[in-house]
């Protein structure tokens, strides 16, 4: 299923459960989590839920962004069935490339570590060397497509070495558009600090998925949504408790006064 046809999927089960979508973007949030919305309406919420995911940052080469999900692939535990036993590439930008690259190891005997602009480390090349991972020196210039499909990776000098499938590892940031830190949340490297149900620092706010775990995959992320649910209900359920209480002492109150009143009157 395509990533677009799981999203409607999911979207026509919730209105059948009386959800309302609001096909909008968030412009900001104002005390007492008033959502202003860029079509010029306000919603007021009493909790909010933050799931708007990650961005991704990928490397600044020619026919990356045109490949990317298509045979320029990011997770080795996504996508490591599909292209194994395969000629892979692993394009080296932001550090951890060289742990990605000996996961993606795991599914083929042909695989290329390309130095790109990482600072390669001669413990991290040892290691590469070691698991039989080709070290390829020199900036990446372009990938090479030829009817529709990566045949390969062309060098700044001209080289091109052939490859079907190439891996990167993305760099992330949360994508809230500032939100959160304009609610005041603690931030750690950008994400939201959270507890085990996704309640971050600031009182009767909540992050799930990606915005607060970059590692989250969809079952993930569906698990926490989840459990933030339930932990907002219960807070929720917790406050209607306790304003229906407070609500009883104050007719107690009023009610109590007016028989004070006629106690003293039958005494006078």
């Amino acid at each position: 299923m395509s990533p677009a046809a799981f999203l409607a999927e999911g979207r026509n089960e919730v209105t059948g459960y009386g959800v309302e979508l609001v096909n909008d973007q968030v412009l900001g949030i104002d005390l007492g989590f008033v959502v202003r919305l860029a079509g010029g309406l306000t919603v007021k919420a009493r909790r909010l839920l933050m799931a708007t995911g990650v961005g991704d940052e990928l490397p600044d080469v020619p026919g990356v962004c045109q490949r990317w999900g298509r045979d320029l692939l990011h997770c080795p535990y996504c996508h490591g069935w599909e292209v194994r036993d395969q000629p892979l590439g692993m394009l080296g930008a932001l550090p951890g490339s060289v742990q990605h690259a000996l996961r993606v190891r795991q599914w083929s005997d042909d695989v290329v570590f390309f130095v790109h602009t990482y600072d390669l480390t001669p413990g991290e090349q040892s290691q590469l060397e070691a698991r039989g991972i080709g070290v390829v020196f020199g900036e990446v210039a372009r990938l090479v497509v030829e009817y529709e499909r990566l045949t390969g990776v062309e060098l700044a000098d001209g080289r091109v070495v052939e490859r079907t499938e190439v891996f990167v590892r993305p760099g992330n940031l949360p994508h809230d558009d500032g939100l959160l830190a304009g609610l005041g949340c603690e931030l750690k490297a950008g994400f939201p600090v959270v507890d085990s149900t996704g309640l971050t620092s600031v009182p009767g706010v909540w992050a799930a998925g990606n915005v607060a775990d970059p590692r989250a995959q969809v079952i993930t992320s569906a698990g926490a949504g989840s459990a933030a649910a339930i932990a907002i209900n219960a807070d929720l359920v917790q406050e209607d408790a306790e304003r229906a209480l407070a609500h009883l002492d104050t007719r107690s109150l009023q009610s109590e006064v007016p028989r004070q009143l006629r106690t003293s009157r039958s005494h006078g």
